[in-house]
């Protein structure tokens, strides 16, 4: 039985790119002796190299001058793509050296204040204890920001929560998180372990103002469950509205996780909305320009292993 080939490309001139990097630089200096000095090399072995590339070519590719070399006519075609090609070749032996090097450099990080809350100490604990070389920096934002940083390449990672079924191609999603009514100490509604989608019909409500990624899922389900939220203040602080939740008597929609201390204080009540359920993901997203790709991917690995032990702590699911 015959195997396929593993690839068809065949290199026979090419095979060699320290020779090309010589014909590279004699082009760029128009002189084997400014050449040799340049690489380090002496005239003599240059001019060997270059007649033997020459051979190997079948054709000339300098014109002796009496100042020195020109490229010949040949020359002059092959050399923006050898020197895209010795380029290429850079770039690659970069990449491998950076993956054989402990990760280092700096990672920027966005996120939410309500992942981030939980998710950064243990980060930074983790990060010092095992890529020392890697200086992490953590900025805190809204979705709509963390969205613009990321194209802006100002974070290399970001955390975002996620409304629908599916994720785009490129992210990860690290966690799915249940949606819960939260309410005073005390209240009825929120002493169940779970209330349905229709039991927020017009609650005195405190949320996020438009435009909010979890304002517009629970405006755009309340419109089609035919009921009526009803906010008496909107305040994006996430503090703000579980203080009011417990002092005013009012209500939100959160996360668990985002709620987790004052719950296992008692200052709040939480249950779990259903029928529907309203669920978000936890998505991880990688900026296209990303920074030291080494140093990256470890802080990834790591956000994905706290993300896990917070799942076993009961603060979400993940499918890992």
């Amino acid at each position: 039985m015959q195997h396929p080939k593993a690839t068809s490309i065949q290199l026979d001139v090419t095979a060699s790119l320290q020779k090309w990097r010589a014909f590279l630089a004699i082009g760029e200096l128009g002189s084997l002796t400014r050449a040799a000095l340049f690489l380090n090399s002496n005239q003599s072995l240059l001019s060997r190299q270059l007649n033997a590339l020459e051979r190997e070519c079948g054709t000339r590719l300098f014109v002796r001058t009496g100042r020195g070399v020109e490229l010949s006519d040949v020359g002059q075609r092959i050399f923006p793509q050898v020197r895209a090609l010795l380029a290429d070749a850079e770039q690659l032996e970069n990449e491998i050296r950076e993956q054989a090097r402990d990760a280092s450099g700096r990672v920027t990080l966005g996120t939410l204040p309500s992942i981030g809350h939980h998710l950064v100490g243990q980060l930074f604990t983790e990060v010092r204890a095992r890529y020392p070389g890697v200086n992490l920096k953590v900025l805190e934002g809204s979705s709509g920001q963390v969205e613009e940083w990321l194209v802006d390449a100002r974070v290399d990672i970001g955390i975002l929560y996620r409304y629908g079924g599916t994720l785009p191609e490129h992210e990860q999603c690290l966690a799915t998180v249940d949606s819960y009514l939260i309410g005073p100490a005390g209240d009825r509604l929120t002493a169940q372990e779970e209330v349905t989608f229709r039991s927020l019909h017009e609650l005195p409500f405190i949320l996020p103002s438009a435009p909010n990624g979890l304002r517009t899922a629970l405006d755009s389900m309340a419109r089609q469950e035919h009921i009526t939220l009803a906010p008496v203040i909107e305040a994006d602080s996430l503090p703000l509205q579980a203080s009011l939740v417990a002092r005013e008597r009012l209500y939100t929609v959160l996360p668990l996780h985002a709620v987790w201390t004052e719950v296992g204080k008692g200052e709040v009540q939480a249950a779990r909305i259903v029928d529907p359920p309203f669920q978000r993901a936890v998505a991880l997203v990688f900026a296209k320009t990303k920074g030291p790709a080494k140093a990256v991917s470890a802080i990834a690995g790591l956000i994905g292993e706290i993300v896990d032990r917070m799942a076993r702590d009961g603060m979400w699911r993940t499918d890992r």
